[in-house]
């Protein structure tokens, strides 16, 4: 696929020409280890890891041809190092959304799914859960037993809404970023979005934009509450803002802001916006 405007934009250029990683029969030392790196790099995150911290017997059988790309793939999301950095402090929320974008290459589709894998947890335990994404047709029909799972989700996939498309920005930050390394800690990237049924605003990752850093407000304000009180008319706006400079010193620049505004104030709100090194990132009637 070659790589467009809006890859570049969005900041997923590194996966518009990108080739499927896959062990074939009698591949050279070279290749395999290849895999491997592409392996650690997919089921951890991107993140960097010591080389006490391999899974070296595993690698050591993938290497003599007694393992499989989907079993090692298995071994690493059951290690005690990937438990260390996705398990142990992160919310359960989290961590199905992290096993959805590392063992499948996407974003939970909606609230039934991540429920579905919270209960087999609770009932079944840790490798039970991750057992059901790698002996899923799904795994198998996308990677089978020698493809190194890869990011799907910025394609559209058979059976997948378009808001698998938006949520994939939400866990995807960046090439250059770490899953253990983003701003918003252990949290649930999409809870509030499943929950709802909503898609998520599509945010591009660390570096490929002046908006990276922007998140969409709880704000949903009804237009009710406001009416009249705030303009002559009922018609009222709501303005999401990125890297707008607070009042005062030092001078800071939040991540993201909501206004609330009439009609009538519409464009000075805007102007003002501007004035102070903000960003609008969406105008919305509510």
């Amino acid at each position: 696929m070659a790589i467009t405007a809006a890859a570049s934009r969005l900041g997923t250029e590194p996966f518009s020409d990108s080739r499927r990683v896959e062990l074939r029969p009698k591949a050279s030392r070279e290749e395999v280890e290849m895999v491997i790196k592409a392996v650690y790099r997919q089921v951890l995150g991107n993140d960097y890891i010591l080389a006490s911290d391999r899974l070296k017997s595993a690698e050591s059988l993938l290497r003599d041809g007694n393992l499989s790309v989907r079993e090692f793939v298995r071994s690493i999301a059951k290690s005690e190092l990937y438990k260390s950095k996705f398990f142990y402090n992160s919310f359960q929320t989290r961590l199905i959304e992290l096993n959805y974008k590392h063992l499948l290459g996407r974003a939970p589709l909606n609230e039934s799914e991540v429920t579905y894998h919270l209960d087999l947890y609770i009932n079944e335990g840790y490798d039970a859960e991750i057992d059901s994404y790698i002996d899923s047709m799904e795994y198998q029909n996308n990677f089978g037993d020698n493809v190194v799972p890869y990011y799907r989700g910025f394609d559209f996939q058979p059976g997948q809404t378009s808001a698998g498309f938006t949520r994939m920005f939400r866990l995807y930050r960046g090439y250059a970023n770490s899953d253990t390394a983003q701003v918003e800690g252990s949290k649930s990237r999409l809870a509030r979005e499943l929950a709802s049924n909503k898609a998520s605003s599509v945010v591009g990752p660390s570096g490929s934009n002046n908006n990276w850093a922007f998140r969409p407000t709880a704000d949903n304000a009804p237009k009710q509450n406001l009416g009249n009180a705030v303009g002559q008319s009922d018609r009222v706006y709501r303005i999401e803002v990125a890297g707008i400079r607070n009042p005062g010193f030092p001078s800071v620049r939040r991540s993201s802001t909501t206004f609330i505004v009439p009609y009538e104030r519409l464009l000075d709100k805007m102007q003002q916006i501007h004035r102070s090194g903000g960003k609008i990132v969406s105008v919305i009637s509510t």
